[in-house]
């Protein structure tokens, strides 16, 4: 059991996300930085299939009533186990009655916290992920509050204190990041120089950056003129319909682009004019507020090649990791 001493400023529970309910509206969720997610569960012994706390800019302290291994990867949160500083990316023991908290954020968004076993609440369309905007999954569809009791699952296998991941393979959280997108669904709405004048801006994180999206500020993107279509909007960005990959980017009313993320809803009638590939989607969670962001233009093979290095590396924490 984890009694919650004090919350944190946005932790909730997320695991590898709600896959196969898009067409009914409902987002993946999961963790937003997918890699960081799975190294921590991997420490202590869990599969992706587990569930872990997402600790979003200040983390929560949190008290243990019984043993269990822990890890903490993503940013750059420092961790702390009864007040004394230890070690990220590794797995640590703790005891009934260890306190588990976090020093101020150094670098990065989104820690994660994995507990051997998992943490145990209801599967709701096949994932425990919370989705905050309806309510749906985690503990209650919300994040945690003080006070909050989690029960955490039976340990899949035995975890070893003191395991690490390598400095090498660890991620790292600069306050300057490229992203790289497959332009389109709808970028055919943009005039030219306004596509080019997108990948050459240096886009600045607004404070309105969360797991439903990122707001970007930095330039202005400009619209092919046109009568808009019947059902279309007078927003030159409005088209009829469309659907909107997790990643995509959308520009309403030409200004302050929105890179829509795990939360964000599945469709609506704005244009996307590119969409982040999915190898870079954590390296979008772990950056914050003021972080430059530049949008780099890629093949659909270049992005395959990019999921398949991420997944290599990740393969290779497993590999030193022992786990098989």
């Amino acid at each position: 059991m984890l009694r919650v001493h004090r919350p944190g400023l946005m932790t909730t529970v997320q695991d590898a996300g709600r896959v196969g309910a898009y067409h009914l509206g409902m987002p993946p969720s999961g963790a937003m930085d997918r890699f960081s997610f799975s190294v921590a569960n991997l420490l202590v012994g869990n599969t992706d299939e587990h569930a872990a706390l997402e600790c979003t800019y200040l983390g929560p302290e949190i008290e243990f009533t019984e043993p269990a291994h822990i890890a903490v990867t993503g940013a750059d949160m420092p961790l702390k186990i009864n007040g004394e500083p230890v070690d990220g990316w590794t797995c640590h023991a703790v005891s009934p009655g260890d306190v588990v908290s976090f020093d101020f954020l150094k670098a990065g968004a989104r820690a994660y916290l994995a507990v051997s076993g998992g943490i145990d609440v209801p599967p709701v369309l096949g994932s425990r992920s919370t989705y905050t905007l309806t309510g749906t999954g985690g503990l209650d569809g919300r994040a945690l509050r003080e006070g909050d009791e989690l029960k955490t699952g039976a340990a899949a296998t035995s975890a070893a204190a003191g395991a690490n991941v390598p400095e090498e393979l660890r991620t790292v959280h600069p306050s300057q990041v490229e992203l790289r997108v497959v332009v389109g669904l709808a970028s055919y709405r943009l005039v030219p120089e306004s596509l080019a004048a997108f990948l050459t801006t240096d886009w600045r994180v607004t404070p309105d950056a969360n797991r439903v999206g990122y707001r970007y500020r930095g330039g202005a993107i400009e619209f092919v003129d046109r009568t808009p279509p019947a059902g279309a909007g007078s927003d030159p960005a409005n088209v009829v319909d469309i659907g909107y990959p997790v990643g995509s980017i959308q520009v309403p009313g030409g200004s302050e682009p929105i890179a829509l993320l795990h939360d964000a809803v599945t469709a609506g009638g704005y244009a996307t004019i590119a969409t982040i590939i999915s190898a870079d989607l954590g390296r979008a969670g772990q950056s914050r507020t003021n972080d430059v962001t530049r949008f780099v233009e890629v093949t659909l093979d270049e992005a395959l090649t990019a999921r398949h290095e991420l997944a290599a590396r990740l393969a290779r924490v497993r590999e030193a990791l022992g786990a098989g």
